[in-house]
């Protein structure tokens, strides 16, 4: 398929007028975000919710665990789960803007297109991690345009926005990389196990976590579950645990002002130490002076 317009400039043209300044938004489409940078960043921690993430210009970069994932335009990022990582743009500029497309994923969703369409399931265990990187189709491109086309008609968007959402979703997961999606989606793969223990720790994440327990909550040994979550996130439960601890504590001290102590206590920490040096592992840098270091920008505006 040759497409009769640049996609690329198309899309920057829409993303500019309804994007103001620097950062993400959410659009007038419930389930599409856009993200603009004018510079390169700093690196970010953060979740990563399952999504379909198509760069139109500029470049990013992401660690899940050890793994690095570089993309840029005409890319687009998979993430079949919820999954801690860091991330960074690093092309960008105010006469070339990073400009990034999201489409949330609903596993009801893409169960009801599995069940409606003929997708091909994967013949054998999906292996590899929750977050793939593939180059967007000249049939993808022409789907995220008109998504996006949208938001100039907005009476429209009821009507047309589950349509164009659901044929974009039909070409990721009959793309090379929807077995994973696939994987994720349908009860009692492996995936859907893994995805059911995630689930699980980011609703508890401050309790004592026992693996065995949790293996036997998504009904998998102990060596099945220890192997394929780290397979599909690239960290073990712990790892993953201790993350989304850490996550939620630098939100609660910068965004609730709560001070280091009250806010490792919150998220499950008992030895303000143990917090203290876990954090400077992650960040870089002490609780206290890393936030203290995130406010200088917003203090001295």
């Amino acid at each position: 398929m040759t497409l009769p317009f640049n996609p690329y400039q198309e899309i920057v043209s829409i993303a500019a007028r309804h994007l103001g300044d620097d950062g993400e938004c959410r659009t007038a489409i419930e389930s599409v975000g856009i993200s603009r940078r004018t510079s390169p960043s700093a690196p970010c921690h953060g979740s990563y919710r399952p999504c379909i993430a198509l760069v139109i210009q500029g470049a990013k970069s992401l660690r899940l665990g050890t793994d690095v994932i570089n993309y840029g335009p005409g890319d687009y990022l998979l993430t079949s789960l919820d999954l801690p990582v860091t991330w960074r743009v690093v092309e960008a500029s105010p006469e070339v803007p990073h400009f990034c497309l999201t489409l949330a994923i609903n596993s009801e969703k893409v169960l009801d297109l599995l069940s409606r369409a003929e997708i091909p399931r994967p013949t054998a265990p999906v292996g590899g991690r929750g977050i793939v990187v593939n180059v967007a189709t000249p049939e993808l491109l022409d789907a995220a345009v008109r998504l996006l086309r949208l938001l100039d008609s907005p009476k429209d968007i009821a009507a047309m926005a589950p349509l164009i959402e659901q044929e974009i979703l039909y070409r990721v997961l009959t793309g090379p990389d929807g077995g994973r999606l696939i994987n994720i989606a349908v009860a009692d793969s492996h995936g859907n196990r893994i995805a059911r223990a995630i689930a699980w720790l980011r609703q508890n994440f401050a309790q004592p976590l026992r693996i065995e327990d949790l293996a036997e909550q998504v009904n998998m040994s102990v060596s099945s579950f220890h192997h394929h979550f780290k397979s599909i996130t690239a960290i073990t439960p712990v790892q993953y645990q201790k993350q989304l601890r850490l996550h939620e504590a630098r939100r609660l001290m910068l965004i609730e002002r709560l001070d280091a102590g009250t806010a490792g206590h919150r998220v499950g920490y008992q030895s303000p130490s143990q917090f203290s040096r876990e954090y400077s592992r992650v960040y870089g840098m002490s609780p206290v002076r890393d936030v203290e270091a995130a406010r200088e920008p917003s203090d001295d505006a």
